[in-house]
């Protein structure tokens, strides 16, 4: 009966300090990755605005290539879009929305993942040398709840490596 009483003590000591420590995280992550592309602003802006090319490069793809896209209405720019369904756990569902669009510069988008809520991206370019320094980044509110925001921690690290693998096929697609 003491083992158990101690089990017990350490499981709420563990829990309150989970809880403590989520006190001092920030409800809002930003992940965010850069590549320079060997090749100007102009050739790299339209796989990004355009979201039917987001097939050709996009890092989830390649997880369920039987992945259901439907497209929306507009195909490029600001209002553009599309939904995604899949039974592979790390797609499940959503839908993604270019909200701003500056040609050659800047793309925002929204992304709706249904149950693990709303995250806010964009795409930068720059011109540097040697080509264009391409940033892709997100931000998103994981809210008050402690576990959601220690899971906040873990994804600079999930998501962080998937821009990174979405910018080397930029970079694969501009340099054919």
């Amino acid at each position: 009966m003491q083992a158990f009483f101690i089990i017990l003590g350490a499981l709420i000591v563990l829990v309150l300090g989970l809880f403590i420590f989520s006190l001092f995280l920030s409800p809002v992550v930003k992940v965010e990755r850069s590549l320079v592309i060997p090749a100007p602003a102009t050739t790299i802006f339209p796989l990004i605005n355009v979201v039917h090319n987001w097939e050709q490069w996009s890092p989830w793809q390649a997880l369920d290539p039987a992945v259901k896209i439907t497209y929306g209405e507009k195909e490029s720019g600001a209002g553009a879009g599309y939904s995604w369904e899949s039974n592979h756990r790390n797609l499940g569902k959503g839908n993604l929305s270019i909200t701003e669009s500056r040609p050659d510069q800047y793309i925002a988008t929204t992304t709706d993942f249904m149950q693990m809520g709303v995250a806010k991206g964009y795409f930068r370019l720059d011109t540097v040398a040697g080509g264009t320094l391409v940033t892709w980044g997100m931000t998103c509110d994981m809210g008050q709840h402690p576990l959601r925001k220690v899971m906040g921690l873990m994804m600079d690290k999930w998501v962080g490596d998937d821009f990174e693998k979405g910018l080397g096929n930029l970079k694969r697609i501009v340099a054919r």
